[in-house]
C-alpha cells in the first residue's frame, strides 16, 4: 500500500480510503466487520464516514476498536451552526466509541463559512481542534465554486472532499493540481461516479495519475472490496491503449 500526506494536515493516509457510509447496507454485521479488517490488513489506514449514517459509524467504531490508534478516521456533518456541530460531534464520538476524530469535515453545497461568521462554525472548529476533540478539519462539497473558494479562504481548511473520477473534465480536472500547489488535501469521492463506471482498474489507473488524490471507495460487499484492493496493489499500466479507453469512456458519457 502506498501512502500520501493529506495536504497541510500532514496526515499520512493510504492512497486507497475505505468509504464506510454504506456499511449499514452490508448483508450482515459480521461481514461488514470482516471487510474493515480485510482493508486494514491490506494497509488501508483511512476510513471515512458521516454523522448522517449513524449505524455505519457504529459498525466502523466496532471494527477499528482493536487498532484505533493505527488508523485515521474521517467523519462529516451538515451542521450550519456551532450548536449543531456540538450535537453532531457528540453523536459521532459516541457512535464511533472514540475520544477524538482525526478529520472532521463540514458538508457545504453553496458557500464556505467565514472565519468570523455569525454562525460560529469556524470558531467552533478551531476550538474543537485546540481541545484535541478533532485533529484536523476540512470541507465536503459537490460545488465547484465552493471547492475553488477553499483555495482562497483565510480559514485554513486542510482538506476538501469532492466528486472526482474518470468522467471529470474541464475546470474540475484541474482541481488536483491547484490543491497540490496550495498544499490542501484532495479526497476524491464517487471514484466510480455512483456506479456509472464499472471498470475498476480503469478508474484506479486514471486516479493514480494524480499523486495527491486519495479516492474514497464506498464498498458494499467483500467482492467489490477485494477487487479494489487487488488493483490498488496491481494497477494497470497507463499507456496509449489505457488512455484511449479513458477517452472512449469519457466521450460516451460527456
Amino acid at each position: 500500500m502506498e501512502y500520501v500526506a493529506l495536504g497541510k494536515s500532514n496526515l499520512l493516509v493510504s492512497r486507497t480510503a475505505f468509504g464506510a457510509m454504506r456499511l449499514e447496507k452490508v448483508k450482515d454485521r459480521d461481514t461488514a466487520l470482516g471487510m474493515i479488517k480485510t482493508a486494514y490488513d491490506a494497509g488501508v489506514n483511512f476510513f471515512d464516514t458521516s454523522t448522517a449514517t449513524p449505524e455505519s459509524e457504529r459498525i466502523l467504531g466496532e471494527g477499528i476498536a482493536s487498532f484505533r490508534e493505527n488508523v485515521i478516521i474521517g467523519t462529516k456533518s451538515q451542521a450550519y451552526s456551532s450548536e449543531m456541530i456540538s450535537e453532531d460531534i457528540d453523536k459521532s464520538l459516541r457512535n464511533l466509541n472514540v475520544d477524538y476524530i482525526d478529520l472532521y469535515q463540514i458538508e457545504k453545497s453553496t458557500f464556505l463559512p467565514d472565519a468570523d461568521g455569525d454562525d460560529g462554525v469556524v470558531e467552533k472548529l478551531l476550538n474543537l481542534k485546540k481541545a484535541g476533540v478533532i485533529r484536523h478539519f476540512g470541507v465536503t462539497t459537490e460545488s465547484i465554486e465552493v471547492a475553488l473558494s477553499v483555495l482562497t479562504s483565510d480559514v485554513g481548511w486542510e482538506t476538501v472532499q469532492f466528486p472526482f473520477n474518470i468522467l471529470s473534465s474541464g475546470e474540475t480536472e484541474s482541481l488536483p493540481h491547484e490543491y497540490a500547489e496550495s498544499n490542501v488535501g484532495f479526497i476524491a469521492m464517487r471514484p466510480l461516479c455512483g456506479g456509472l463506471i464499472d471498470n475498476v482498474p480503469l478508474a484506479i489507473g486514471y486516479l493514480r495519475q494524480f499523486e495527491n488524490i486519495v479516492p474514497v471507495w464506498g464498498v458494499q460487499n467483500p467482492e467489490e472490496l477485494n477487487q479494489i484492493l487487488y488493483f490498488t496493489q496491481n494497477p494497470p499500466e497507463v499507456d496509449e491503449k489505457f488512455l484511449e479507453e479513458c477517452r472512449i469512456k469519457r466521450q460516451f458519457y460527456n
